[in-house]
């Protein structure tokens, strides 16, 4: 490959990008990342050549986006709630609308030094770890199915500093305690909702954290029934994430197993519902 600079390397790989009708700002974005520069330090080495092997790296990455690949993969990190967090293919990457069910939970307890919350279906672990980031007092589980999943979350908490305790669990079967607080991200997609998403996320993401059975809908049914279980005895709070077409059905679901509890619903800030609050 002939010499480039950092500037001439980001230009080619911008046109290149742009010709396949994606996202050109990947180009800074896989360049910035992958070479841990700011917007200061980028537009300093914008002269600089690139030493043949980074200049190699970043083509690399350029043409596993241009092939569909998510660039949150391709450098093994993404953002969530001000934090960086390791992903790879063993977990979806976390969504901004996501960080709007952490602050809801923030905003109803931030005055509360004590609390303990179980985040159900952790995957890379954001929520979790965000929470314990933000309340350190705060004792904090999070509990996943998938292995990989949770020596990806392990990962990220012993990176972030922060206790969190890990549980192997498919949903409710391993959880032998009470909490405050649980709080989900669970898989909810439709078949009917597959001509909504990307199609690099149905192609790379893990499709077991993506999808349920009865049109979205069956793990929240299995998370009503433990509530509904443990609601005799146990008062809390249960927050959600949902499809954005999933309001009433949800709703309903949680109304008719458990008709005593009080059922609040917000909009993402596209104005989209994809939270429910279920006080029980």
């Amino acid at each position: 490959m002939n010499k480039m600079t950092y500037f001439e390397a980001q230009k080619r790989a911008s046109l290149c990008i742009e010709d396949k009708n994606l996202d050109k700002e990947i180009a800074k974005f896989l360049m910035m990342e992958r070479f841990n520069l700011d917007t200061t330090h980028l537009l300093l080495h914008y002269r600089d050549e690139m030493n043949e092997n980074d200049l190699k790296q970043y083509f690399n990455d350029v043409n596993k986006y241009i092939e569909g690949y998510p660039p949150q993969y391709i450098i093994g990190k993404a953002n969530f709630f001000g934090h960086e967090f390791y992903v790879d293919r063993n977990v979806l990457i976390p969504r901004p609308e996501t960080e709007e069910l952490v602050e809801w939970v923030l905003s109803d307890y931030g005055s509360k030094d004590k609390l303990s919350i179980l985040d159900m279906g952790t995957g890379s672990g954001a929520i979790a770890v965000s929470l314990k980031m933000e309340k350190n007092n705060w004792n904090v589980d999070a509990a996943d199915i998938s292995d990989g999943a949770l020596s990806v979350a392990k990962k990220n908490a012993k990176a972030n500093q922060v206790d969190v305790k890990f549980i192997s669990s498919d949903l409710f079967e391993n959880i032998n305690q009470d909490y405050d607080v649980i709080i989900s991200n669970p898989p909810y997609v439709a078949d009917d909702e597959l001509k909504y998403m990307d199609n690099s996320v149905i192609k790379y993401e893990p499709h077991e954290a993506l999808f349920a059975k009865n049109h979205g809908l069956f793990i929240y049914e299995k998370i009503a029934d433990y509530i509904k279980s443990i609601s005799f005895n146990h008062h809390g709070n249960l927050y959600l994430e949902i499809g954005f077409k999933q309001k009433k059905a949800v709703v309903d679901i949680f109304n008719t197993k458990i008709p005593a509890a009080l059922i609040t619903t917000r909009d993402d800030f596209y104005g989209n519902p994809r939270m429910v609050r279920v006080r029980y």
